[in-house]
């Protein structure tokens, strides 16, 4: 991309890029076999996000209330999110720029500050699903207090430096690793628990009844929101540009197909754990006649006595640990690349993730210690539909860079893409006013 074309297509320059102590800090090797695997494992730490401790509390109240129903929003969602995901590669490689950053330097100041406020408040919302279901898990485990367990959170600021100063390769590395506990757990809770799996494949078929029950539709809007969240967008475009791919056309388009790949294998994986925690509870409970269970809480106190083995809650509490470290190591980045992206702020590394971690522990440690241990369902589903609502202007803006020719040069999304980009963005509008026309008509 000549200089020429980027100062007619762009505000402003782009700045130092995100993430900058590893920004290109991953060789990309010669052989298709040796590039695939170069690549392999940033699509991870995106899934993450998909399969937070938000998703656990909307999918263990949408399994216990409505059994598999639930299961075609899971299914919806996560195609969303391979869409979009795919998008957030294409501008990062594209451009060079994250998604906050062309943000930044696309649109006004007066559109690019409202923008960053809104994703601020994605990211608080995200911090309080992840923080209180990390302490959650905790206070299940080991005993421990859940407004303790909320300031050890905090702790993962130092775990994120100090496996980036041995590479960001081990960070990555970390969180498979993680990924990989969470899903023994849940396939051997999946065993005991013995589902109907003729429903289980029914429940992916399409039903006009999500729509028309209003706490249906509120559930499956908590369901979306904690699948495609708006801060994995802005995480995605970042943490691509950790591989260290050419500059040409060519290689550039070779890295998009890599890094596509990836995050698609890993959305599925993420589908896969997401769709374990409803059915779950559809076999757990809802076949057992407690349609109410949406506390994690009460759902590990329960699994030993339904599911007749005292290793199942255990089982669970360790998978919620896992999700909920995963969580807010990601979550912590994501608000580093916000903050940087939008704001153009240049601190120290260990200093811009500490600012970004208290903009959202703090509130979550208020809410924590104002709830306790009851409600925090009610509040993680909530958390859960915030993020839907601010979902449309983190979706909306990306769409429209990647469909901007100016801006992407010769890799701008295709036509069909960007329609099929263009219809979730739509069907993501239409399902939030729905909620608040019904939320405003009792």
């Amino acid at each position: 991309m000549s200089s020429a074309f980027e100062l007619s297509s762009w505000r402003r320059p782009r700045g130092d890029a995100a993430l900058s102590d590893v920004h290109r800090s991953i060789p990309v090797p010669a052989g298709t076999w040796r590039k695939a695997a170069a690549f392999l494992g940033r699509g991870y730490m995106v899934a993450v996000g998909y399969m937070d401790p938000g998703n656990w509390a909307t999918s263990l109240a949408g399994g216990s209330k409505f059994g598999y129903t639930l299961l075609v929003v899971a299914l919806v969602s996560n195609i969303m999110a391979i869409v979009l995901q795919s998008l957030c590669a294409r501008l990062a490689i594209a451009s060079g720029r994250d998604l906050a950053q062309a943000c930044r330097d696309a649109f006004p100041r007066w559109a690019s500050y409202p923008l960053w406020l809104l994703a601020e408040i994605a990211i608080i919302a995200t911090d309080i699903a992840e923080v209180i279901g990390t302490a959650i898990g905790l206070n299940l485990l080991f005993g421990i207090p859940l407004e303790i367990g909320v300031v050890i959170t905090a702790l993962d600021v130092f775990v994120i430096l100090w496996l980036q100063r041995k590479g960001f390769r081990w960070l990555e590395a970390f969180i498979i690793t993680l990924l990989l506990v969470i899903a023994i757990c849940f396939g051997v809770q999946i065993a005991l628990a013995n589902p109907d799996w003729g429903q289980v494949i029914r429940g992916f078929a399409p039903t006009t009844e999500i729509v028309r029950n209003p706490e249906m539709l509120y559930l499956a809007l908590g369901i979306l929101g904690a699948t495609v969240m708006p801060h994995n967008l802005y995480l995605h475009s970042a943490i691509v540009q950790t591989r260290a791919y050419g500059e040409t056309v060519e290689e550039k388009r070779e890295a998009l197909k890599f890094a596509t790949i990836d995050s698609t294998v890993a959305l599925m994986f993420a589908l896969l754990v997401n769709a374990s925690i409803l059915i779950l509870a559809a076999a757990a409970f809802h076949a057992t006649g407690r349609t109410g269970i949406a506390e994690l809480g009460d759902a590990h106190n329960l699994l030993a006595p339904l599911l007749g083995l005292a290793v199942a809650p255990t089982l669970f509490a360790i998978a919620l640990l896992c999700c909920g470290l995963n969580s807010t190591v990601t979550a912590t980045l994501a608000g580093q690349v916000v903050m940087e992206g939008f704001l153009h702020i240049k601190l120290p590394p260990w200093l811009r993730r500490l600012a970004t971690r208290l903009i959202a522990i703090i509130p979550a440690a208020g809410v924590t210690i104002w709830y306790g241990q009851s409600g925090t369902a009610q509040l993680l589903i909530l958390s859960q539909v915030v993020l839907s609502m601010q979902l449309s202007f983190a979706v909306i803006p990306l769409v429209m860079l990647t469909a901007d020719r100016r801006k992407m040069g010769p890799l701008v999304a295709p036509r069909w893409l960007i329609a099929f980009a263009a219809l979730i963005a739509a069907v993501i509008v239409a399902l939030n006013l729905k909620l608040l026309v019904d939320f405003a008509t009792g």
